[in-house]
């Protein structure tokens, strides 16, 4: 299902890469999401994005620059301490690795990346029964004798395993563990791999023996894979993440499926995450600039008339739309349902509360209900335009972009004059990457209406997804003196350019457009701010500058989540693991759907796995540091 909500200024948006992105597109299909249209300076998602390319691009350097850097942070290892002994892993084809073998073809048993090479069986061997040795004689044997018979007992069960007589081969496997001398941990691995490869699996056992090889070696590479396998089987997520961290970044990222195995497990302990947080969180309306972008997407009304002799419900109706004006917001949504509960006495009155009404439902993520409400308003006003477009967002949010476009011709059929319905068609057109289109209807709303600045901008950007640079620029150019004491076309000129790496250009652009913010009546519009920060950042490497940026744009307005997206990734880099952790949990608390929700946690459960993959392994400082500057 591909996901969409509303943005500010934007009637449809896709939950992931939301807002105008300027990078290449990336088209993609059926749950993965286009870049989006783009939208009012008060929308942030996009800068989110922004840096969180910029860091994906580098993921490898700064993953190890961040762990390196999280030496200094204390903790208690999660693994026991001590050094391994003497014998290595010497079952066939388990060796020391070979990095050339990096890639190994899957097992029946190991279906996301195996770590268990099954072999061909091969004929029966028949082989001379080792004598069971009672605890009283293994006690009085030489060392000597106890360290070659343990040997003989691992050889045979080696044996065993690869003719995939497991069972045979745990016993061999347990009665040397019983003997030798000295704890092996290749035992316990080994054992692991066969109770993998019992139908069905015992996989508490397999964590159980690959805790036991990894408190004899804590960096036992096949031990730490094997047990991550088996936790992530278990639905364990949290620990099977630290394992597979620990493994990816032990192993210098040679090893490609352990990293893809980070990102798999990633994904499932976010997602689930996610999922439980909003079965219990409460509906809320989304910040406050946020909220004013989306009512500012759309033209104003005149207020309806209200009948002669108005209902109490009538007249609160009217005070829910003046609310609305004032933007005071939850006073507005509160109004509007105690007016339909009081009952509304015309049709066209009922039809605009529940326009309202399905409006906040939807920016609450209430997709069911707004859709509701919206069908509930054309049934008693087929001609209110607004609520076409409305439900438009509806079906986009549904995978169903045919009935997204019926809408906008039905809403044309009754009013072929009303820009909105162009605007809000070029923008699902948009993150479609139908640029061309989206740019015809951009430019239809503003033929119809060109005192709309989100239409100059957009048909801006149109132009310039379709690689017309010189089309784009004029129009960037002609908006700018159009609007002057607009802050929104130096923004978004600004972002513009950085995408083209003209960073001082486009500093001097989030410059001004935080000039025309300071001068105007508040709410500030900080998103300028970020921009500039995010810009010294991606020119300059200069982290105290981006960050007294986004600490600022903060202070201003404590729910920007572009500042808040920021500076986490501004903190993990420099190793202030406190500080990220902070951000990360307040980027998760300002999401306002699953997918933003899902990345937010992402970031702060890669976060942890890598402060105690630091707490485990300290001494790995310096060969960090080392391939931080290589990389």
């Amino acid at each position: 299902m591909m996901h969409y909500v509303i943005d500010p200024r934007l009637g449809l948006m896709p939950r992931l890469g939301n807002r105008p992105k300027f990078e290449a597109s990336r088209c993609r299909a059926e749950g993965v999401r286009p870049p989006s249209a783009m939208s009012s300076s008060t929308s942030s998602q996009g800068v989110v994005d922004r840096v969180q390319n910029f860091i994906s691009e580098n993921k490898h350097a700064i993953l190890i620059g961040t762990a390196a850097a999280l030496v200094a942070v204390g903790g208690v290892a999660y693994y026991a301490s001590s050094s391994r002994g003497p014998g290595g892993d010497v079952e066939k084809g388990e060796g020391k690795k070979d990095k050339k073998k990096s890639k190994k073809r899957k097992t029946v048993k190991d279906e996301d990346g195996p770590i268990l090479e099954e072999r061909n069986p091969k004929p029966a061997v028949v082989e001379e029964e080792e004598k069971d040795y009672p605890a009283e004689e293994i006690a009085s044997m030489p060392t000597e004798e106890r360290t070659k018979v343990a040997a003989s007992l691992k050889a045979k069960g080696n044996t065993a395993y690869q003719s995939r007589r497991f069972a045979t081969a745990i016993d061999y496997y347990s009665r040397a563990i019983a003997v030798t001398p000295k704890p092996e941990p290749v035992f316990f691995s080994n054992r692991a791999a066969c109770y993998v490869n019992l139908n069905p699996p015992q996989l508490e056992k397999v964590v159980e023996d690959c805790d036991a090889a990894l408190a004899l070696d804590r960096k036992y590479l096949k031990a730490l894979n094997r047990r991550a396998t088996a936790l992530e089987a278990l639905e364990r997520y949290e620990e099977a993440l630290r394992d597979f961290t620990a493994a990816a970044i032990l192993d210098q990222f040679q090893n490609m499926s352990a990293a893809e195995a980070v990102e798999r497990v990633l994904k499932k302990l976010a997602t689930n995450q996610a999922q439980q947080v909003l079965s219990t969180r409460e509906k809320r309306l989304p910040s406050h600039m946020f909220t004013s972008a989306y009512f500012g997407a759309f033209r104003p009304r005149p207020p309806p008339q209200l009948p002669e002799t108005p209902t109490t419900g009538d007249n609160t109706l009217i005070l829910a739309l003046e609310a609305l004006n004032a933007s005071d917001y939850a006073h507005a949504f509160t109004l509007v349902n105690e007016a339909i509960e009081q009952g509304i006495s015309w049709d066209g009155g009922k039809a605009e509360a529940l326009n309202l009404r399905g409006t906040f439902k939807f920016l609450m993520t209430d997709v069911d209900g707004a859709k509701a409400d919206f069908l509930s308003s054309l049934e008693l006003q087929p001609s209110l335009t607004q609520s076409w477009v409305k439900i438009a967002s509806v079906w986009m949010e549904q995978s169903e972009p045919d009935k997204a476009f019926e809408s906008f011709e039905e809403a044309i059929k009754h009013n072929p004059e009303d820009p909105d319905i162009y605007y809000h068609r070029g923008q699902v057109l948009f993150i479609m990457n139908e640029f061309a289109q989206a740019a015809e209807n951009y430019t239809k709303s503003t033929e119809l209406d060109d005192k709309f600045v989100f239409s100059h901008i957009q048909l801006a950007v149109a132009q310039y997804k379709s690689g017309n640079l010189a089309n784009s620029m004029a129009t960037f150019r002609r908006t700018l003196k159009a609007f002057p004491d607009r802050s929104e076309p130096q923004n978004y000129y600004g972002e513009l350019l950085m995408d083209q790496q003209r960073y001082p250009d486009a500093i001097e652009k989030f410059d001004r457009a935080i000039e025309i913010e300071r001068a105007k009546a508040p709410p500030m519009n900080v998103l300028p701010m970020v921009n500039k920060g995010l810009a010294l950042f991606q020119w300059q490497q200069d982290t105290a500058a981006a960050e007294k940026c986004c600490q600022e744009a903060l202070e201003i307005d404590p729910e920007c989540d572009a500042a808040v997206a920021t500076l986490a990734q501004l903190s993990l880099q420099q190793g202030k693991i406190d500080a990220a952790m902070k951000m990360f949990d307040k980027q998760s608390q300002l999401a306002r759907s699953e997918p933003e929700l899902i990345n937010a946690l992402t970031y702060q459960y890669a976060t942890d796995a890598q402060v105690q993959f630091m707490h485990a392994y300290p001494e790995m400082a310096a060969q960090l540091g080392q391939m931080a500057r290589m990389l």
